[in-house]
């Protein structure tokens, strides 16, 4: 599993409706992917993915629509930052049991990249900062965290509720990421030293035991624990330089996908399904081992067997299956059920694809919706 979101920027915006009366800024699943919210300029929507149909659509009351909206799994309670330049600066929580804002964060200057919500705290993602806030105290931070520039808003929020809270942000050097252990009585931090070059993306396991990043280059995914930094596992999803829009765990921590703007989903097998906790719920010091749980391999080179004579790339490992998309558009995948992938476009498409566990190589698309187009999209249930 990987909470995740895309926002639009000005190449990929699209108009979704053929009268041009709204467009699609941003989409977001919830923290176990049941459901994804799509954030339009004229109203939010919300989507369940098991059976595919929407599930309730708020005009926003002023006008101008939302920039982004962020679930608290399948319950009543989101976080919503309205569109225009002063709505980025306002983040209120929306109960929509009871069809009201119950509170506006306070003091936020300026322009807020994404929100990220667990059943305790709320994260704030800044330009330069993240502000993280608990839901019973929401007047004031109760942490900020400096970052470098973060015009993606990349930030990961845990969200099991057995395992203490972890966040993950980039940290203020090049390519390095800072793991904050909130549960603890004392702030602990983890510097992960994840690339060379600036973060372009990351994802992260409920639990927040486990880490997933990519850099600006994006040909390589590296896997990390979250314990101690340490590095598990990493995958390559090409030669050439990509704009890797997101990454995907499976709840096994068995699979990663990664969508990038090549127009390739790629699948790979992860040899970490658990990293090692003691007694008391913690990771051990033990965190950092492999633990081979899956059979299926990823691709290699057939010159892989020269490992240290040759370059680095010839050892690599490549991805297990491979689904297409259009190059036209950003995509967010998570996984389903029963070795499948579900995506949504940023120009209102929707796709479930599943792969063959044991042989991979390429998917086989399941379902496909425009999900914004009234005329295409299944009917709102209740």
């Amino acid at each position: 599993m990987a909470h995740a979101a895309v926002a639009a920027d000005d190449s990929t915006a699209v108009d979704t409706d053929d009268d041009n009366s709204f467009r699609l800024l941003s989409v977001s699943w919830n923290q176990d992917s049941s459901c994804f919210a799509a954030a339009t300029t004229a109203d939010f929507r919300v989507f369940s993915c098991a059976p595919f149909h929407e599930k309730l659509r708020r005009v926003h009351p002023e006008g101008g629509g939302y920039a982004v909206v962020e679930m608290l799994f399948r319950s009543n309670i989101f976080a919503l930052v309205a569109a225009g330049e002063a709505g980025r600066h306002r983040v209120e929580l929306w109960d929509d049991s009871q069809g009201q804002s119950v509170y506006d964060i306070p003091g936020i200057r300026s322009a807020v990249r994404a929100v990220r919500v667990s059943r305790a705290y709320l994260a704030v993602v800044l330009d330069r900062t993240v502000r993280v806030y608990r839901l019973t105290d929401p007047a004031r931070p109760r942490w900020k965290i400096p970052t470098a520039l973060n015009p993606r808003g990349l930030c990961c929020l845990s969200s099991h509720a057995g395992a203490p809270p972890v966040l993950a942000c980039p940290g203020t050097a090049r390519g390095q990421v800072r793991v904050e252990h909130l549960g603890t009585k004392e702030q602990a931090a983890t510097s992960v030293a994840a690339h060379s070059s600036d973060i372009a993306c990351m994802a992260m396991t409920p639990d927040g035991a486990v880490l997933a990043t990519a850099s600006v280059k994006g040909t390589l995914v590296r896997v990390f624990s979250t314990m101690d930094g340490t590095c598990l596992q990493e995958v390559r999803r090409g030669r050439d330089q990509a704009d890797i829009y997101s990454i995907a765990l499976s709840p096994n921590v068995q699979w990663l996908a990664v969508c990038s703007d090549k127009g390739t989903l790629h699948v790979f097998s992860l040899r970490v399904r658990d990293v090692k906790k003691d007694a008391g719920g913690k990771q051990s010091a033990e965190a950092s081992s492999v633990v081979q749980t899956n059979t299926a391999s990823n691709a290699r080179s057939s010159l892989s067997f020269m490992k240290g004579i040759l370059p680095d790339y010839f050892s690599s490992e490549w991805s297990f299956a491979q689904f297409r998309l259009p190059e036209t558009t950003r995509y967010v995948a998570a996984f389903g059920e029963q070795n499948t992938v579900m995506i949504i476009g940023m120009d209102g498409s929707f796709y479930r694809c599943s792969f063959d566990p044991v042989n991979g190589k390429e998917m086989v698309r399941k379902e496909y919706f425009r999900f914004l187009k009234d005329k295409d999209s299944p009917p709102i249930r209740t």
